[in-house]
């Protein structure tokens, strides 16, 4: 595309981001609100005895996000992504309250998978509008706030969660207390209010021109993207999206995602997706009390610790996103996956050579932190441009499915491999993971900063034909 001169309406383009964004703001919060209601809920459903009910009661959200990723590709298809942005904001209110509110185990397990649709919506709609809306020279920067928004959110559920739990008087029976009856309602009952928030504000932004495109809607499609990036811009993109986009109009199978050209897109979308949950970093918000007391840490110790990790991450969140336009997506990726294999090398030495402390702390801060700005922020901006717009909704979806499911392994394999690996052999295990990511994508994934979506599509699939 030749480029224009016309300069990026900033001011819109960030409102538009940052009400999208939301989302993901969501997704974080209802993700992790659980690990803080967990020591208290379990009580209250009788449940602390029982550990397949517990961990289903913790996996059964991810049921709820294969649901939501697997609706929303059709459906923002055939509805638009405005519409499902609404949609997911409802689906966070109403699971808020409902999972707060449930008096059986039934009914809080029913709401825990509601809002995991929620999740699911919103991982696989809002980076998708935020590729479609944002102008190629600061695409990268503007689908990342995505990313920071889902940090923001975990951050804000630790902290919610903290400042809600009232402290636990020695001997104090829990389920009697009030954070045994209705704390850990109003861990749930918070994120509410951002849902009915993102709600309203969901109505302000505009529909995806690149969908209304896809519609035939051009007149639409060329008053948004003018008023976004300028009017020689926005000509210059609805012709080269109408040039590129003519199957759109007829609809695409999800079987032709796996057929010619497309296959290998679909296929570096999957694997990337997986990596970012198998990477393993995951596990340390997950699983940071096994992580930190293997470390030598005690409970309230490892309480702070997790606070540390959740402010790195949003500080290297904002170093991600300021890199990310600079030094490119395949650049950053590469160093993710390099960098978090040679930290997983020394942090199992460690577990091995049984080191606690602070050194053990400050390697999983780095690991974090390498995470935070290459794997975590870069894999959205990647399978969000990636696609061509006749297949986007339904590749994002494919590989919004395969990142779920990669997490729900992830998340049921680390008890099982910590027993019978140790924590230096799962980790030396991620590491050697690490290491394949970083051979495929140095193989598979080209460039894609400064191009437009049409111009990604061009490269990837003359580089299929060679």
């Amino acid at each position: 595309m030749t480029k224009a001169k016309n300069k990026v309406n900033q001011r819109y383009l960030v409102l538009i981001s940052l009400i999208a964004g939301m989302g993901g703001y969501l997704f974080g919060y209802d993700w992790v609100v659980i690990g803080g209601a967990k020591a208290f809920y379990e009580i209250y459903f009788s449940i602390a005895n029982i550990p397949w009910l517990q961990g289903w009661v913790m996996s059964s959200a991810l049921l709820g996000c294969l649901m939501g990723v697997v609706i929303s590709g059709w459906l923002s298809d055939k509805y638009g992504r405005k519409f499902m942005m609404i949609l997911a904001s409802v689906i966070f209110a109403l699971s808020a309250f409902g999972t707060g509110a449930a008096s059986t185990l039934e009914l809080f397990i029913l709401f825990r998978i509601i809002s995991g649709i929620g999740i699911g919506i919103a991982s696989n709609i809002s980076p998708m509008y935020l590729s479609e809306v944002s102008p190629p020279e600061v695409r990268g920067k503007f689908v990342a706030i995505y990313q920071l928004a889902i940090v923001l959110g975990i951050l804000s559920a630790q902290i919610v969660n903290w400042q809600i739990a009232e402290p636990v008087v020695s001997g104090e029976d829990i389920l009697s207390s009030w954070n045994g009856q209705f704390g850990w309602r109003w861990m749930f009952w918070a994120p509410a209010f951002p849902a009915i928030l993102y709600l309203v504000l969901a109505f302000v932004i505009p529909e995806s021109p690149r969908w209304l495109i896809s519609k035939e809607k051009y007149s639409k499609a060329t008053d948004i993207f003018s008023r976004i990036a300028g009017k020689e811009t926005a000509a210059l993109l609805v012709n080269e999206v109408r040039n590129t986009a003519q199957e759109t109009v007829s609809r695409v199978k999800l079987s032709q995602l796996f057929k010619g050209k497309s296959f290998k897109i679909v296929l570096i979308g999957i694997v990337i997706a997986v990596l970012q949950q198998w990477c393993g970093i995951n596990v340390v918000f997950n699983y940071a009390q096994e992580i930190f007391t293997a470390a030598g840490y005690s409970v309230s110790d490892m309480l702070f610790n997790i606070v540390v990790t959740g402010v790195v991450n949003v500080i290297f969140t904002f170093v991600g996103m300021y890199t990310v336009d600079k030094l490119g997506r395949r650049s950053l990726m590469l160093l993710g996956t390099i960098g978090l294999s040679l930290i997983y090398i020394v942090l199992g030495a460690g577990y091995y050579f049984q080191l606690e402390g602070i050194i053990m702390l400050i390697l999983v801060v780095l690991a974090i932190a390498c995470y935070a700005m290459t794997l975590a922020p870069v894999t959205w901006i990647v399978i969000s441009e990636i696609f061509p717009t006749r297949i986007r909704a339904k590749g994002m979806a494919v590989s919004t499915f395969a990142l779920w499911s990669g997490s729900f392994v992830l998340t049921y394999t680390f008890p099982l491999l910590n027993n019978s690996l140790g924590a230096y052999g799962t980790f030396w295990l991620y590491g050697l993971i690490c290491i394949l990511g970083f051979l495929f994508m140095k193989a598979n994934l080209p460039e894609t900063k400064g191009k437009t979506l049409e111009e990604i599509e061009a490269v990837i699939t003359e580089n299929t034909t060679r």
